[in-house]
């Protein structure tokens, strides 16, 4: 039977998948993730100290999360050993410790590579804490979700979090070099439709490796296919571009910058655009929906709801006619009043609570399930809201080492001028109860 913590992937056979013909065989072959992998880059600083901390690589898919964990192992003489969250059980991860633990009894430390980490349950998650602590394993756990949401506390403090970028058009490029080096030839492609079918990637590379392979397999050898002839053969939907070679992320961001001058005339032009050069409409609508938090948020918040409504609209119709709702989406958006109130007071929140670390929220706002917690104070002196004259105490909410900060500032467009109205309102309420 094989061995499923085989200690060296073996050579990819010749029908292998392209992805896997050209994977890196070493970390300087890794493509797009320099800020990582790069001398001064955390993975670059480890290896040269040649040692390694446990780790979560935290990215997209196709950005090489597994490539780096397996050439991780090889750069600093590591035992390396795999197991996925998708088809491994507790009986596996017993397995896996088993053979660390006698492999550290020859003095050879261990990797073990974990992927789609986030696919185990928390006390799945909790069994890697005690081989973490005494060093059987260095953990390196490969995840596209946020490690925050989807991690125990306990495994991240003792993890550190890599964050992958998605692929950019230069690092595609170069995947595309290799693949045409491995095969001897170049793409069967004009330069239109080569630009196309990296932009179609969305920084994935495994997936352009695909679609790259399936080119070189059934092109027509007679001409190069243009980006329209491409997406016939690949029977997906490409952008097109036009003469001017004006590209996804500039009319992306033409599309955007009309809505946020609420000029519904030129927005809707640039949406006509992308959708009849083939972009993915469900790619348009998540701009859309993201203009609608960033620049109308709270001034008027059915710009949202239109957007969430547009999506369901779409996918419940299906193109060509779900496409109107997108439309509505994007007029909607760009005659609504407008403020970037919230984006504003997250950017300035994140910054505060980067800053302040884990300070306790004070103990008046503190739950008390049980008794001790009743009797060293948690929850003594909270204030009902609802008990007060105006539905509003005043209380503090704040963490006692910290002075309260205004985070949050309503413009005078739409619904966050009643919004600012009732902040004032509240303000003067505490000045008079004296919590200022």
């Amino acid at each position: 039977m094989a061995d499923l913590f085989a200690s060296a992937d073996p050579a990819p056979p010749a029908n292998a998948p392209l992805a896997d013909r050209i994977r890196p065989q070493s970390l300087a072959d890794v493509v797009g993730q320099e800020h990582l992998t790069g001398p001064d880059g955390a993975i670059g600083r480890m290896v040269a100290a040649g040692r390694l901390s446990s780790m979560i690589l935290w990215g997209p898919p196709g950005t090489g999360k597994t490539s780096i964990a397996r050439l991780l192992a090889d750069a600093v003489g590591m035992h390396y050993m795999a197991v996925s969250a998708v088809f491994s059980g507790v009986a596996d991860l017993k397995r896996a410790f088993a053979e660390a633990e006698q492999v550290a009894r020859t003095g050879k430390a261990t990797l073990l590579f974990v992927d789609e980490i986030h696919r185990f349950n928390r006390a799945q998650q909790d069994g890697f804490l005690p081989f973490v602590e005494r060093g059987i394993v260095t953990l390196v756990g490969a995840t596209t979700e946020n490690p925050s949401f989807e991690l125990n506390a306990a495994l991240l403090s003792r993890a550190q979090v890599l964050v992958l970028r998605r692929l950019d058009d230069m690092a595609l490029g170069q995947l595309l070099d290799r693949a045409e080096a491995l095969q001897g030839e170049a793409l069967p492609l004009t330069d239109d439709a080569r630009t196309a079918l990296i932009t179609s990637a969305d920084g994935d590379g495994r997936f352009l490796l695909n679609q790259a392979e399936t080119l070189f397999a059934i092109a027509p050898p007679d001409a190069p296919l243009d980006p329209q002839a491409m997406a016939a053969l690949l029977h997906r939907r490409m952008p097109v571009y036009d003469k001017d070679r004006e590209g996804h992320y500039n009319l992306i961001s033409a599309l955007h910058k009309s809505m946020r001058g609420s000029d519904p005339q030129a927005a809707l032009y640039w949406l006509a655009r992308m959708l009849v050069a083939g972009e993915e409409p469900l790619y348009v609508l998540r701009r859309i929906t993201r203009f609608a938090v960033e620049d109308v948020g709270l001034a008027d918040p059915r710009a949202l709801e239109q957007c969430i409504a547009a999506k369901d609209a779409y996918e419940f119709l299906g193109s060509p006619e779900g496409e109107l709702a997108i439309v509505q989406a994007c007029l909607y958006c760009a005659t609504a009043p407008k403020s970037n109130a919230a984006y504003k007071a997250q950017k300035a929140a994140w910054k505060l609570a980067k800053e302040t670390g884990s300070l306790m929220p004070p103990a008046n706002i503190l739950n008390a399930p049980t008794r001790l917690m009743k009797d060293i104070g948690y929850g003594k002196g909270y204030a009902y809201d609802h008990d007060a004259e105006e539905g509003f105490s005043g209380a503090n909410y704040w963490p006692d080492a910290m002075q309260p900060t205004e985070l949050y500032r309503p413009v005078q467009r739409g619904l966050e001028a009643k919004i600012a109205e009732r902040l004032a309102y509240w303000n003067g309420l505490r000045m008079q109860k004296g919590m200022t």
